[in-house]
């Protein structure tokens, strides 16, 4: 390749997994003066080697997993280099020089796995650092000026250390995204500088010390805060401040001491992952059936019974992988397996003595984990569903297999020749008696109708009138049902062709809305939605919808309802008319307009006869005349007051009358009788 003159073009080598011991290292490397970025990890290095000098557009060095004891050398000699990363080798302190942190770029630096026991001296001067790893070594303190410059920062692990404390000027790390902690006795830490660091996502205490006592009492300012890892530590309860985590979608408490959980969990309506493992819960609130967006559920070891697993569980449409293993389960809620998109099953090291029917419907299952459940008898098969519903073979022999009987147990149970269990037995026993009782009650009504059909064939026989048919009839079967006319509220054509159409409940009538007008309500309206498709044997299907705006009146309210159910009847559909809330719109209602509905303010005026109040205005009159008294409007001012105006006879006066619109003469009148002289 050298011969060739391309190495100079060259911008980037991965040299990891050579053997480049004994300070053997390809010269060649030296010629490659436009190298961006360099790996030679596992490579057996012991010091860096001397053509890294010539480098000098490099900006990513690798070298991880060898043998160095110092990073002296050429490294500081290279202007455009970003990121060092020299984890799990032996770098001591005096291993690191200071020189590395004077490059305006550098930016990451990884010294993980090493065996440092103090921050390296000069890290305070690297102001452009963005990534550090110092975890896994044996640092006992970190100095107080070092977040001084490091402003920066979006990624800080400090886990796997010995620190005693945290420096108080790491509240000046507003930029910090994730904050890793990990396995450190933090326990006289109060944690105050977490609310201050805003943009934080990630935050992992594990195994730090944990208690109520310890911990911030709010978190209010973290609204970025999604993955969050309190496991191993000392809680009796969660802690209050996870609550007004409303951006959380992972959080692990595994192995605490927590007995119940609040019901302020529906709070976390983004969590995704939630890990309660190794604790003492006994039972599980049933608001957790609120959180609709949870895919994996961790419940391990714990003390739930059957009664501490809330029916409303099947809530969870998202939910891919349930894990209570080691519990007191007797049984799980059939809800359960309303869950379709459930992968994964683990309930092994329970006491599980059947598991529901529904359980071989579940079409997505992966993996079934039922294993040292002594008393278990599987569900039997559906006879009207072949295995194509699901995939976890329920035989025998594979749960012999899979609870690690011997091949011969195995083969025993394939041959027929296993162990009877007692259980299953008797279960067995049970269906067949019960059946033998449904054929001896069919034997007893065919008798019976034979017995009556041989009469009737007599009667006809003889002649004899046949006698009035004295069945009892139900009460309604003699209601005439009139026959209920939509056509002034729906078109003869409605949801014949596939499309979308909408109305609006204006005055107790739903009226067509302009197609332009689709996906926009007005808070203060109802509106019926119709999609109208073609399934998969060709033939209309109907999705009907009514939606409720947030300001709306109750006459609105009922009205879509009403006529949501008046559509159903006139298209003679099979669906269920689907209420809709503003602001709590369902996923399938968002995509019969492409995720795209706004809200408008205002909206039509109720159809219930609304009472106002009468609006009165003030007017002023002049009052004159002996005989024929009248009136003369005046302005309603101080200064029509005024008794030296030369139009105003002696015998006049002065009217003050709050009025409706439209003073009748009567009301002037009334006026004029109460009619005062102007002061002197």
């Amino acid at each position: 390749m050298a011969a060739t003159g391309v190495l100079p073009f060259v911008r980037g080598v991965d040299l990891s997994g050579n053997d480049f011991k004994g300070g053997y290292f390809p010269e060649h490397v030296k010629a490659m003066t436009s190298l961006r970025w360099l790996k030679l990890n596992r490579t057996g290095l012991c010091y860096l080697p001397e053509e890294l000098a010539n480098l000098q557009k490099l900006e990513h060095l690798s070298v991880s997993h060898n043998n160095l004891t110092t990073l002296h050398g050429e490294l500081s000699g290279l202007p455009c280099l970003r990121a060092i990363v020299a984890r799990a080798n032996s770098l001591k302190n005096s291993g690191v020089p200071d020189d590395i942190f004077q490059l305006d770029d550098l930016s990451v630096l990884d010294l993980s796995y090493n065996q440092l026991t103090e921050c390296p001296r000069a890290l305070e001067n690297a102001k452009n650092m963005l990534v550090l790893n110092l975890g896994h070594n044996s640092i006992e303190t970190i100095p107080n000026q070092l977040f001084i410059n490091l402003t920066d920062l979006l990624y800080l692990d400090l886990s796997n250390n010995k620190l005693e404390s945290l420096p108080p000027q790491m509240r000046r790390l507003v930029h910090l995204q994730t904050l890793i902690l990990n396995n450190n006795p933090l326990l006289h830490v109060q944690l105050r500088q977490l609310s201050a660091m805003t943009a934080l996502q990630t935050l992992h205490l594990r195994n730090t010390q944990r208690t109520q006592s310890n911990l911030p009492t709010s978190l209010e300012g973290l609204v970025n805060l999604a993955d969050v890892d309190l496991s191993c530590n000392d809680l009796s309860r969660v802690p209050e401040c996870l609550y007004t985590l409303g951006s959380l979608r992972r959080l692990n408490l595994s192995s605490n001491q927590i007995t119940e959980l609040s019901l302020c969990i529906d709070q976390w309506t983004q969590l995704e992952t939630l890990n309660l493992s190794r604790n003492q819960l006994t039972s599980l609130p049933s608001a957790i059936c609120k959180l609709t967006k949870l895919k994996k559920m961790y419940l391990n070891s714990n003390k739930l019974d059957f009664d501490g697993i809330p029916s409303g569980i099947g809530k969870l449409a998202n939910l891919e992988e349930f894990m209570a293993a080691n519990n007191n389960l007797e049984l799980i809620p059939e809800s359960l397996c309303r869950c379709s998109k459930l992968r994964k099953l683990v309930l092994n090291k329970n006491r599980l003595v059947t598991l529901p029917e529904a359980i071989h419907f579940l079409t997505d299952m992966e993996i079934l984990d039922v294993r040292e459940n002594p008393n278990l008898v599987m569900p039997p098969k559906p006879v009207d569903r072949t295995s194509e519903w699901y995939n976890i073979d329920f035989s025998l022999q594979n749960q012999l297999r899979l609870a690690g009987a011997s091949p011969a147990t195995v083969a025993a149970a394939a041959a027929g020749s296993g162990t009877k269990d007692p259980l299953a037995r008797k279960m067995r026993l049970r269906r067949r008696k019960d059946s033998a009782q449904d054929d001896q009650a069919k034997q007893v009504l065919k008798g019976m109708s034979d017995v009556a059909q041989e009469k009737n064939k007599k009667i006809e026989e003889s002649g004899e009138a046949k006698a009035p048919d004295l069945k009892t009839r139900r009460w309604d079967q003699g209601l005439e049902k009139p026959q209920l006319d939509y056509s002034e509220f729906f078109s003869e054509d409605v949801g014949q062709l596939p499309g979308l159409c909408v109305w609006q409940i204006e005055n107790f009538v739903p009226t067509l809305v302009d197609e332009a007008f689709h996906g926009k309500f007005y808070e203060a309206d109802c509106y019926i939605v119709l999609k109208t498709f073609l399934d998969e044997n060709g033939s209309l299907n109907w999705e009907i919808y009514y939606w409720i705006g947030q300001e709306a009146t109750l006459d609105k309210k009922a009205c879509s309802a009403i006529h949501a159910v008046n559509l159903r009847n006139y298209l003679g559909a099979e669906c269920r008319s689907i209420r809709e809330e503003m602001g709590d719109e369902s996923d399938e209602f968002l995509q019969v307009f492409d995720n795209d509905i706004s809200y408008i303010e205002g909206g039509t005026a109720s159809g219930f006869f609304t009472v106002e109040d009468t609006q009165y205005v003030t007017r002023l009159y002049r009052v004159y005349g002996k005989k024929n008294v009248k009136l003369e409007p005046v302005a309603l001012k101080g200064t029509s007051l005024d008794p030296r105006t030369p139009r105003v006879p002696a015998n006049s006066g002065w009217c003050g009358k709050a009025t409706s619109p439209g003073p009748s003469p009567a009301a002037s009148m009334a006026g004029a009788s109460s009619a005062s002289h102007p002061p002197k």
